[in-house]
């Protein structure tokens, strides 16, 4: 355990420290626009910030993951906020958190593995594109001096890994960052900077228990909200989850993880945050910064605080020119070019869950609902693929008749397996053999009630042999055959 812990935290030390600078440095403009959408203080999403990313370093499943205010999460809250105010969304974060931490041990995390890779590749890139989408607004109607800022910088994140030595050894985001802001102070450039996105806070947070009454009724206005956040939170975090797996050829624990994010949600609630979740966009910094352990999660959320408070006015002269060429390096590596390289050879039902996932997580910017879609079609397809697999086989006289059934039976495929006996055939005894076929619902189940029945009325003795024991124990729990007064009632009396 010790050292594990070791591992995870101190393994990677230098490169941990710089790869959570480049993170801190570009949370601070996030969280800002992202309270801007809540509809609260600055100071509420860079509080949450501070609170989740150093919580979670701590109590998380994923090391290397940043978790921190969010848009998707801030979209959800509006509403409230606008009709019931901060304290109210303090109070619902607080249950977000509660929420988050039961799932984490119902084990809801490993219903991930239900999300199929087509699922993952459109949230990536749906994501990549709306990162994207997000740094319009500081590109357009501006002078070309932004223009050439962000060309500049993508140039510097792009070029700079080529340097002999110290191409290696300082994340060129940080490099970006650092130039254009030293490149715009010293030429009095009037360009947008972070100053400019709001007023940053001059005090640490404080401990702060939520101003509201502890009824039914606060409880009904806060739940709704309470429940949509943690699903969308832990949604969210497992995405990113998975893909830093990819990224790291490391694995994560997703139960741990749900449990971290609702303990991270919890005490940005109680020092006066919102609720916040894992982010691709600044995890994926992170790991191309060379952040790999909890130590970079730490230090972006630690020195994301202490810059925000002590150090505002440097931080705030930083251009947004700058974190926006972080940015679309971000969008580019984030985007999966091989999913758009490999349409010709991929399956045409993959091709379609991915491409539905991106646009309606793009249309509706609501990540939750793209993953949804993505989720229902990809079972939709494969429901109706493995359907198809299932064939009977028939053999006999014109007194006997055997079918044998092979493969799955389920709601799928259950009009198949009834069409594929002929009930019209004058035979003594038919023998059902389900040795090779697996009943797997109630649709199923009923399916054979049918078959049986209907060769019963057309005057046959029907056996049915062969049923392993997980087809046994649903056809006896479910199936109505044997029951004289069932049949009596789905033969209409005859």
């Amino acid at each position: 355990m010790l050292e594990k812990a070791k591992a995870e935290w101190f393994s990677n030390i230098r490169a941990d420290l710089l790869a959570g600078t480049v993170v801190a440095l570009a949370l601070i403009p996030e969280a800002i626009a992202f309270s801007i959408i809540a509809g609260v203080d600055p100071k509420v999403g860079l509080y949450a910030s501070f609170c989740i990313a150093v919580i979670i370093a701590v109590v998380g499943g994923r090391p290397g993951m940043i978790s921190a205010a969010t848009g998707a999460m801030a979209l959800l809250m509006v509403t409230l906020v606008k009709e019931h105010g901060l304290q109210y969304l303090l109070a619902a974060t607080l249950l977000t958190g509660v929420f988050q931490i039961l799932a984490g041990y119902l084990k809801l995390g490993s219903l991930m593995r239900f999300v199929s890779r087509s699922v993952v590749t459109g949230f990536v890139n749906a994501l990549a594109i709306l990162i994207l989408m997000a740094q319009l607004p500081e590109l357009t109607n501006v002078t070309w001096h932004v223009y050439a800022m962000t060309a500049t910088g993508l140039g510097i994140i792009y070029l700079f890994p080529y340097l002999p030595v110290i191409g290696k050894t300082v994340p060129s985001p940080l490099v970006c960052i650092v130039l254009m802001t030293i490149v715009a102070m010293v030429m009095g450039l009037d360009i947008r900077t972070v100053g400019d996105m709001g007023e940053l806070p001059d005090t640490l947070p404080i401990f702060l228990w939520p101003d509201v009454p502890l009824n039914l009724e606060t409880l009904q206005i806060i739940l709704p909200y309470s429940i949509g956040l943690a699903v969308v939170g832990l949604l969210e975090s497992m995405m990113t989850a998975t893909i830093v797996d990819d990224l790291t050829d490391t694995k994560s624990d997703r139960n741990r993880e749900c449990k971290g994010q609702g303990i991270a949600n919890i005490g940005s609630g109680l020092l006066g945050g919102m609720a916040g979740c894992a982010m691709i966009g600044q995890s994926i910094i992170n790991v191309k910064s060379g952040g790999r352990g909890r130590l970079s999660t730490f230090t972006a959320g630690l020195l994301l605080i202490i810059m925000v408070v002590f150090l505002d006015e440097w931080i705030s002269q930083i251009p947004m020119a700058a974190l926006v060429a972080v940015m679309i390096m971000v969008s580019i590596g984030t985007f999966s070019w091989a999913s758009v390289r490999d349409l010709r050879k991929n399956p045409l039902s993959s091709n379609i869950v991915m491409i539905a996932t991106v646009a309606v997580v793009v249309a509706t910017h609501n990540l939750a609902l793209g993953v949804l879609v993505g989720v229902l079609l990809a079972t939709l397809f494969f429901a109706n693929k493995i359907g198809r697999f299932m064939v009977v086989k028939t053999e006999g006289d014109d007194a006997h008749r055997h079918y044998r059934v092979v493969g799955q039976v389920f709601f799928a495929s259950s009009e198949q397996f009834i069409e594929s006996f002929d009930f019209k055939e004058a035979v003594e005894t038919v023998c059902i053999d389900l040795s090779q076929a697996h009943f797997w619902d109630i649709t199923a189940v009923g399916a054979l009630d049918k078959v049986v029945i209907k060769f019963r009325r057309e005057g046959a003795k029907v056996d049915i042999v062969g049923m392993n024991a997980a087809t046994e124990t649903v056809v006896d729990k479910f199936g109505v055959h044997n029951d004289p007064k069932e049949v009596e009632k789905l033969m209409g009396g005859h």
